[in-house]
């Protein structure tokens, strides 16, 4: 099995291959080439044939890639047997959001625990996921074996929030605020600022508009 450290973004192109490759299997689909993988993905062909070399896998002069075996190879690559479990700290609409959308996708990464301190919230459900006072933040995260935790919360909480996270055992963080936090040992961190992705779109669509 393939053990090799990946970089970042090839770990997180794969992740996009393996959809758009879903995609095509089901479409009928069997085997796929690099340039119509990169068209799909709008990047390089030769990126696409990187990425591929590095995980060790090689396709066909003729046929190109055989589809269904590269998804089940990334699979092994990113995926766990067992799945891992996460939890969502901040119970706001982005929250609520992020629940819903993964439960709906039934990947092997699973959300078993929400919390917040609004007592509106406390002791209720969303897509089976049951959220917690902050208070038993350690405890459930010990007891259900959490190892990512997903931070919702206003940007002022969100740096000692990674604090408690990685205190209770967390080993990634996906930082959803718009408050950029600072690495913690031993921990994994993925940060997202929507604020940023959508002012990249607006200035690509102003070059549109000017040209």
């Amino acid at each position: 099995m393939f053990m090799n450290k990946l970089p970042d973004k090839t770990v997180e192109r794969l992740s996009q291959y393996r959809r758009s490759l879903n995609n095509q299997l089901a479409k009928g689909k069997t085997h796929i080439f690099s340039h119509e993988i990169a068209n799909l993905l709008h990047i390089t062909p030769v990126q696409v044939r990187r990425d591929i070399m590095l995980i060790g896998y090689s396709g066909t002069l003729r046929k190109g890639y055989d589809i269904k075996e590269m998804v089940e190879l990334i699979g092994k690559i990113i995926d766990t047997d067992s799945g891992l479990k996460m939890a969502v700290i901040g119970m706001g609409n982005l929250g609520k959001a992020f629940i819903h959308y993964l439960f709906e996708k039934r990947t092997k990464l699973k959300i078993v625990a929400a919390f917040d301190v609004n007592p509106d919230k406390v002791d209720k459900k969303y897509a089976d996921v049951q959220c917690y006072h902050l208070d038993q933040l350690e405890e459930i995260i010990n007891n259900e074996g959490i190892t990512i935790g997903i931070i919702t919360t206003p940007p002022e909480v969100a740096s000692p929030m990674a604090d408690r996270l990685k205190k209770a055992g967390v080993k990634g963080i996906l930082n959803f605020t718009p408050r950029a936090l600072s690495p913690r040992e031993g921990v994994y961190l993925e940060e997202y600022d929507m604020i940023t992705s959508l002012e990249k779109v607006a200035y690509f669509v102003k070059q549109k508009d000017t040209n």
